[in-house]
């Protein structure tokens, strides 16, 4: 959640672009009498398999860690089958159920491995027996697709599962589910490939060690193990809106990957109010993610922004999932609470009709809720644009004295913005310049150093 003190695009969403129901055989052109493939051929194909794997991969996984009982092993059987497609579709031409064409070779490479295997268990033999009858024809491409549904609501829960830490969780969301490779995952939270990859290889032998069951928790498990899962890809999808460190800004890729996952979670548990209110949230804060930022990269205050640039298609979207979260809820969850928040900036024409005084009664409820010093801060900025500088003021400067907020850049940042509306320019220096000191995203520094001459 990001404070008042914020500078608030991007491609369509992740994953799209992928040529479904391309048609079977070899376009005329992409292989010669001898039939080698042109390169053009194997470019276009290789871009092709990489657009179906981004969007197949999470449901492939998950149908394969049902039926092998380890995801570690699923995913190895998945990547096989992106080799096969590969090196066969260049020739073949991209079937027209890819994703039914990838799990029938991964079943089948399930089937060879254990075969070779050579004291084959009697639970192996049985697996392999099933998959071959289920299989039937020769021909993978003819395999009937799965009901999927069930097995990728396992895998979200698998992912986010409490005996991992929180960057573990994410990372492999991103990895079993996102489809994103070691190397983009990396690239995403500027870590080193080899840490990411550590990471992940943890997180699937914590998960093997500790026998974690392929299943949707029981009953009395579903509200903690979900909020679990809601707060890995709300944790995705700030790191994309806000930037921790390095050069950007923003990273739209994170976003538009976590408003994915979001929304694949909202088919998968549709009578979940608080999925619809994180759906909801996501929706409305990228539809300004292109206004947030210059040509050149700057960014652009809130209050600064054209909302001409925001997507109104995302923001009708936001509304429809806001209007779910509300209708199936007694009363508005945390991310049903944010959501509205973000409805009152995102439904405004002018930034001077923003009904800061209906954000700073929302922000009430929501420390009812959940208390933090982080809500307060946020809250501190709407009583600010409700009610004046110095009543936000009273608020800010117990935050300080209480100290839980010692080591965040917001704080001071949005002190000095209330010190400079104050007329009180050399405090606001100050403030902004420890500000600028405590961020570690050179983006934002500049600003915060730029304010800071500026005063």
């Amino acid at each position: 959640m990001s404070s008042g003190g914020e500078a608030d695009g991007a491609a369509g969403g992740a994953g799209d672009g992928a040529s479904g129901g391309a048609g079977d055989g070899a376009a005329g052109g992409g292989t010669d009498s001898a039939g080698t493939v042109s390169s053009a051929r194997l470019e276009e194909t290789r871009r092709t398999v990489d657009a179906v794997w981004r969007i197949e991969s999470g449901k492939l996984i998950a149908v394969l860690a049902r039926l092998v009982g380890d995801v570690g092993v699923a995913e190895e059987l998945a990547q096989d089958s992106l080799v096969a497609a590969l090196e066969q579709w260049p020739r073949t031409g991209v079937p027209r159920n890819a994703g039914a064409w990838l799990t029938a070779v991964a079943k089948r490479r399930a089937i060879d491995g254990w075969r070779r295997q050579e004291r084959l268990g009697d639970r192996y033999a049985q697996l392999a027996h099933d998959l071959e009858t289920e299989l039937g024809a020769d021909d993978p491409a003819r395999a009937v697709e799965e009901t999927i549904d069930d097995d990728l609501l396992r895998l979200v829960f698998i992912s986010c599962h409490p005996v991992l830490t929180k960057p573990s969780r994410v990372a492999l969301t991103l990895k079993l589910l996102g489809g994103l490779t070691t190397e983009e995952i990396a690239r995403a939270f500027l870590a080193p490939v080899s840490a990411i990859a550590q990471r992940i290889v943890r997180a699937k032998r914590t998960l093997t060690a500790a026998r974690v069951p392929f299943e949707v928790p029981d009953r009395s498990e579903f509200p903690a193990r979900l909020s679990s899962v809601l707060e890995v890809v709300y944790l995705i999808f700030n790191e994309g809106y806000s930037a921790t460190a390095g050069d950007d800004w923003m990273r739209p890729a994170l976003c538009w990957e976590a408003l994915r996952l979001g929304r694949v979670l909202a088919e998968l548990t549709p009578r979940e109010p608080e999925v619809h209110g994180l759906v909801a949230l996501m929706e409305f804060q990228a539809s300004r993610l292109g206004a947030r930022t210059t040509a050149s990269g700057e960014p652009v205050l809130l209050q600064d922004q054209d909302r001409s640039r925001w997507d109104r298609i995302l923001i009708q979207r936001g509304v429809a999932a806001l209007a779910r979260s509300e209708k199936l809820a007694r009363g508005r969850g945390p991310y049903a609470l944010q959501a509205a928040i973000a409805a009152c900036h995102a439904t405004a024409p002018t930034a001077d009709a923003t009904d800061w005084e209906e954000i700073v009664a929302l922000y009430s409820a929501l420390a009812e809720l959940n208390p933090s010093a982080v809500i307060e801060l946020n809250r501190a900025v709407a009583l600010s644009m409700a009610y004046g500088p110095q009543a936000a003021l009273d608020v800010v400067d117990r935050l300080v004295i209480d100290g839980a907020l010692a080591e965040y850049h917001l704080l001071p940042s949005v002190r000095a913005d209330l010190l400079l509306r104050l007329g009180r320019n050399t405090e606001a220096r100050h403030e902004f310049e420890q500000a600028a000191a405590l961020t570690s995203n050179q983006r934002e520094r500049t600003l915060l150093l730029e304010r800071a001459a500026a005063c």
